[in-house]
């Protein structure tokens, strides 16, 4: 998932006025878009601690998905 121009998992842009955070209802301040992978271009509007939180989200998803290809790799 790290293939991309930027080296960047996830896409972070500002949030249009009037968006509400999807996951806890408050004001939006970004819109996050999720590049490459099986969730590639899934993404939505978060809050400030919700941005944060789905980031986290994405780098351990991605730790656990290189800490697997390892394992798989060592194995063979």
């Amino acid at each position: 998932m790290l293939n991309n121009a930027f080296r960047r998992p996830v896409s972070v842009d500002l949030a249009p006025e009037g968006r509400f955070c999807e996951w806890c209802g408050k004001p939006a301040v970004h819109q996050l878009t999720v590049i490459g992978g099986t969730r590639h271009n899934e993404g939505g509007f978060f809050c400030q601690a919700c941005t944060e939180e789905f980031v986290r989200t994405v780098a351990d998803s991605l730790c656990r998905g290189r800490a697997a290809d390892t394992i798989a790799v060592s194995h063979v």
